[in-house]
């Protein structure tokens, strides 16, 4: 026996809409929705909605300024030294290492002018040897004169006293003769004998007390030899400081020789030059110009609202205009302590007292860390700085 069926529940129906008509509105608008017209608007929307929330989102962690550049060091070689240019080695865009020769300028008369002060230096040394060798033989025989005047005083003093010696003995004698004279033990003669030998003895001794006095000044005309040595020797610091004065004069010429050929201070590339061969420039006129390429970086002018969000060291991406399918990553080397405003050439008073607030911009240096490809001072970027 089969099972009883089992009863289905009524639905009820929809208060002025038949069952099957409600079944066919709702199908209806299920194949409306799915036309696509209406889904190709939804595919929009929801990219439109994507992409919204994610600018939203980036631009609550990153910071955008549009208006930046490159930058870099430009050097500005310029000449020390005035003359002709006789070789430009180098163009614009090329490359040059540190010390490599860029510019040469005439330097023939500069040469000879260092010709002109070595050959002074040499004769003023010549000079100083002559002295020198003179000094050295002004002494000798100032030596030797006085060895000899000193030897001569010595002896005439030693007689001296020897004559001294005996000129008193000789008066001893002589008042014993006398005594004896008077006593008639000897005669006239010997008294006259003993009185001859005294008188010659005191002659004796004024000679040589003369000779002495000679001896003497011939000494001091010896010293006089000796003082004369001060002399020499003051002519021959003189010329010291004479071939010093030359030397630094010399050097100094050197180092206008040299200024004459430039080289250049970092490997660097040439931007722009503006001599030629054959032209004459003056001392600090400007030759060319260049800068390191691998020492160069982006400077951003961002809004003083957006400053306080940065820091130094967060990463940066930098999209080039040159370079639109490479990226560029950097990041904050830098945070200007002035505004932009404050370098103006212009100032901008307010005597009138109407103001109009304006968003000041800080420059910020930005360093980079990878360039896939070398970047050129004053391109257009865009920089992206994560503040997370």
């Amino acid at each position: 026996m089969p099972p009883p069926a089992l009863k289905s529940s009524p639905v009820s129906p929809a208060i002025g809409v038949l069952p099957r008509e409600r079944v066919s509105r709702t199908s209806g608008l299920v194949r409306v929705l799915l036309r696509p017209r209406f889904i190709a608007i939804g595919i929009v929307l929801l990219l439109a909605v994507a992409y919204g929330g994610r600018e939203l989102h980036l631009r609550l962690t990153h910071v955008y300024e549009y208006d930046a550049r490159v930058t870099a060091d430009i050097v500005t070689v310029s000449s020390r030294a005035e003359g002709w240019i006789v070789d430009l080695a180098v163009r614009e865009g090329q490359r040059v290492e540190a010390g490599q020769v860029l510019v040469r300028i005439d330097d023939r008369a500069a040469k000879l002018r260092v010709d002109g002060l070595k050959a002074q230096i040499e004769g003023v040394r010549v000079e100083r040897a002559r002295l020198r060798a003179e000094r050295k033989l002004d002494q000798n025989q100032a030596d030797a004169a006085m060895r000899t005047r000193t030897s001569s005083i010595t002896v005439r003093e030693k007689a001296l006293a020897a004559l001294r010696a005996d000129l008193d003995f000789a008066k001893l004698e002589l008042d014993r003769s006398r005594t004896l004279f008077a006593s008639r033990v000897i005669n006239e003669r010997q008294l006259q004998v003993a009185q001859a030998l005294v008188t010659k003895l005191e002659i004796q001794i004024l000679q040589l007390q003369a000779e002495h006095e000679q001896a003497e000044g011939s000494l001091a005309e010896a010293k006089v030899g000796h003082d004369r040595l001060g002399v020499i020797d003051a002519q021959i610091e003189a010329l010291t400081h004479q071939v010093a004065v030359l030397a630094a004069q010399m050097r100094q010429q050197q180092v206008d020789v040299e200024d004459r050929t430039i080289k250049s201070p970092i490997p660097a590339v040439i931007d722009r030059t503006f001599t030629l061969p054959g032209e004459y420039v003056a001392a600090g006129q400007r030759i060319l110009l260049l800068h390191n390429p691998d020492e160069v970086w982006v400077e951003a002018n961002i809004k003083e609202t957006q400053v306080g969000k940065l820091k130094i060291g967060q990463p940066v991406r930098v999209s080039v205009d040159a370079y639109p399918d490479d990226t560029f990553i950097g990041r904050v080397g830098r945070i200007g302590s002035a505004t932009t405003a404050r370098f103006a050439l212009l100032p901008t008073p307010n005597p009138s007292g109407n103001f109009t607030k304006i968003t000041q911009r800080v420059p910020v240096k930005i360093d980079m860390v990878q360039m896939p490809k070398p970047l050129t001072p004053g391109m257009m970027v865009e920089v992206e700085i994560d503040i997370r």
